[in-house]
This record gives structure tokens, sequence and C-alpha cells, in this order.
């Protein structure tokens, strides 16, 4: 087995990229990727699974992804080039787990088009009532799909005018939810423990499965490990980005989701619980608020699901150009735009099929089956490479090596583990079409087999 697949190998003539990305770009970097408005599309459900504590869950899911940030970082400070959870973990133990750990993540890739259009579509109905589902997911699947045909890439002011949007209408819900609690109930209203701690309601295990969908807020942050060979310090730096990012998500993110809270405590009298944020905006900030962040997720759900529909065909062209997948289809490139027009298709078609036959919540789900399995290989590779192959064993060491990657390993498999049955039941099939893959391109593993990374974007 141990030759079933080659090690990846990193030759001397292999083009470089120049580390120019400081710090702070690479921490703006995070913040796009995962975006701030993330606890929006996750408060809902994740309020009414906990029972009414939301922030419980964005604050626990922040534990278990600053620790698997941590696990990003050090093996990016070992394998310092641009990576992925399927690089760290085939250099890390082996490169037939990391397949594994890269197939688990390329099921988001597949499924965050499916999300994006599910969500915008759900964000652009609440400012146009009257605009049925099909007809929206078909404008907004649509929409991108002819975007990526035409070659267009977003720039990075484009991104920054899209980020500076978000935290106007963000910090304009911010001031308007402190402003609306102070007058119904009083200066003192802003300082609850309810929102973390209400013995009526409360229950571990609600919790601990509402943790497992609210954990979606932090997806994404693990880009930052991408830009490895382009940011200064990269064995200093890419920790600190993902940490950073994590943290920010988190402290931001229970923020709003805690005056989300104390504007609104009844958590069943939601109208729509996938869209209970907007709700919540229009109550203290009326409807100007309320269509201002509506749009605003509509604008933000099409940058994802550009940038997602972008990745997911480029990854389908990597493995269809090494005929894992048919190469006649999958691994074609238009012959004047050079761009993956059959993958790129293909994804949007998959986006709106999703769309009208899958939930909000069971396509959340399903992201965070292939997104925790990923991590948690991403913290096994750690703690292996670490402490069981490393040699050093100070006090120091076995926090760093033993400790914080286990923990991340035993809560990233809490929150696999949390997830409901239908999104387990998917991602297994999943993994049982990879599994096939490897045996069909390997003569069922009777053959040494170069495989592409799917966790690779060009």
């Amino acid at each position: 087995m141990s030759k079933l697949i080659d090690e990846p190998s990193a030759s001397i003539s292999e083009p470089r990229l120049r580390r120019v990305l400081s710090l702070g770009d690479l921490f703006f970097y995070g913040i796009v990727a995962v975006t701030p408005s993330a606890p929006a599309t996750v408060f809902g459900l994740a309020d009414v699974r906990s029972r009414g504590h939301v922030v419980v869950t964005i604050l626990a899911a922040m534990a278990a992804m600053i620790l698997t940030a941590v696990s990003y970082g050090r093996l990016a400070s070992l394998y310092p080039s641009a990576g992925s959870a399927y690089t760290y973990v085939s250099r890390g133990i082996h490169p037939l787990l990391g397949f594994v750990a890269g197939w688990a993540m390329l099921l988001d890739y597949v499924i965050i088009p499916i999300f994006c259009v599910l969500y915008g579509t759900l964000s652009l109905q609440r400012a146009l009532p009257w605009m049925p589902l099909p007809v929206g997911a078909a404008l907004f699947a649509g929409g991108i799909t002819l975007l990526n045909l035409r070659g267009i890439r977003a720039t990075a002011r484009t991104n920054e005018l899209l980020l500076a949007v978000m935290f106007l209408v963000l910090g304009g819900f911010i001031f308007l939810a402190v402003r609306y609690i102070w007058i119904q109930h009083g200066f003192p209203a802003l300082f609850s423990s309810r929102p973390f701690y209400n013995p009526a309601t409360f229950s571990v295990r609600s919790i601990g499965k509402a943790t497992s969908f609210a954990a979606l807020t932090y997806l994404g942050f693990d880009a930052v490990t991408t830009l490895a060979e382009e940011v200064e310090n990269p064995r200093r730096n890419i920790l600190l980005a993902s940490v950073g990012t994590c943290l920010f998500t988190g402290l931001f993110g229970g923020l709003l989701v805690y005056l989300g809270q104390l504007a609104w405590p009844d958590y069943m009298s939601f109208s729509n619980i996938d869209t209970a944020f907007i709700d919540v905006t229009g109550r203290v900030g009326g409807v100007l608020l309320l269509q201002a962040t509506a749009m605003m997720l509509v604008v933000a759900n099409i940058g994802a699901g550009f940038t997602a529909q972008v990745g997911a065909a480029r990854l389908l062209f990597g493995i269809g150009r090494e005929n894992v997948l048919p190469k006649r289809i999958f691994g074609r490139l238009h012959p004047r735009r050079k761009t993956p027009d059959v993958n790129v298709v293909l994804i949007g078609i998959l986006a709106y099929l999703g769309t009208l036959c899958m939930s909000y919540e069971l396509t959340a789900e399903i992201l965070n089956f292939g997104a925790f399995l990923g991590f948690m290989c991403v913290n096994l590779a750690a703690f292996w490479r670490f402490w069981v192959k490393g040699s050093r064993r100070s006090f120091g060491h076995f926090l760093t090596d033993f400790l914080t990657p286990l923990f991340g390993l035993i809560f990233c498999a809490a929150i696999w583990w949390g997830l409901a049955s239908p999104a387990k039941i998917a991602g297994t099939i999943w993994l049982l079409a990879g599994a096939v893959l490897i045996g069909l391109r390997s003569d069922w593993f009777r053959q040494p087999l170069n495989l592409p990374d799917p966790g690779f974007q060009e």
C-alpha cells in the first residue's frame, strides 16, 4: 500500500511565486474568504437548534477552528508552499489519506455553488417577495455561469468595495440594534447572560447539534494557506493570519448574533428561519435596513458563488486532465478563452437543480461534512508529524505538538459527528465514489497512481 500513490515532490526547477504579501494582506484575504456576513446565514437555524443559545454555538465552533488553524499554520511552516488539506496530509502522513482529505474538500467546492445560489435566492426573495424560487434560482445560477464563461475575474478593488459595503450594513445593524434594545428595555439589557445561558432552555445536546451547523460560519479560513508561496515569512504569518481570521470571525460574529438574540429573544417566532437575521434587521432598523441586508447577502452570495464555481470547474478540470474523470468532457478547455467551459456549465446546472431539490439546511450540513472531515485529517497530520514522528518532548512541545492538534481533532470530530444523518449518508456516498475512482485508476490498488491535488487551484 505504501507505493499505491506516489509521494508529492518538489523540484528545484519548479517556478516560484514572489513573496510580496504582508501579514495584513493575508489577514484581509482571510476575512474576504470567510466574509463578515457569514453569521447571518446561520443565525436562524442555529438559534432554533440551540434553543436560544446561538452565541454559544459560534464561540464553541471558534474554539475548534482556532485549534485547526494552528495545525494548518504549523504544517504550512513545515511545507511553505501553496498548499491544501491534500498537500499537508499527504506529506504529513500518507498520500492515500491525503486524497481522502482532498476528495472530502472537493465536495465543498461542488456544493458551495449550490449553497450560494440557494441562499442568495432566498435573500433575493426577501427583497423581491413576488419572485418565485425557480425564477430567482435561474437568474442567480445563470448569471454567475455567464460571467464565468466570459472569463470575467473579480479584482482586489471589487473585494475591498464588497467588504466595505458589508461592514457598513453590519455596522448600521450593530448601532441600530443597540439603540433598539436600549429604548425597549433599558441600558442594563445590553449586558445579559441569557444568550449564553438560559436555564429554561439550555441543553448541551441541542447546543452540540447546533454547533455542527453554526460551524459553517468559518468555512474558507483555510484559504490563506493557498498564498503560502506569496507571503512574507510564511512560517510565522500563515499561522497568525489563520488564527486571526478565526478569532475575528468568532468575536465579530458572536457580537452580531448576541445583539440579534437580544433584539429577537423568541427564537420560535421567525417567519422564515433560513433568513431569520433579515427579520431581525427589519425589527431594529425598519424596512430600509431589511432591504439593505437582503441585498448585501445577495451580492455576497453572487461573489462567493462566482468564485466557488471557478474553483469547482478548475478542480474538475484538473481531475479530468489526469483522466480520473473522462478527459474528453472534464479536461476540455475553450479553444479561445482557455476556460473549462463544459465544467462551468455543469456546475451551473448542478447549482440550479440543487437549489430546487435540496433544502438550505441539508446543503449547509453537506458542506460541513466535507470540510470537517478534511479538518480532522489536517489535525491528525499535525499530531502525527510533530508529536508521533517528532523527537522533542518538552512541556511546551507537549502543548503545541500533542494537546493542540489532538483537541482540534476531537472538537472537529464532535462537530462532524453531530451532523444530521442525511448529510452523513450523502457524504459517505461521495467518499465511496472517490474510492471507486482510485480503484479504477490503480487496477484496484495493484498499480501506482499519480493523483492530482483536489485542493489545488491553478
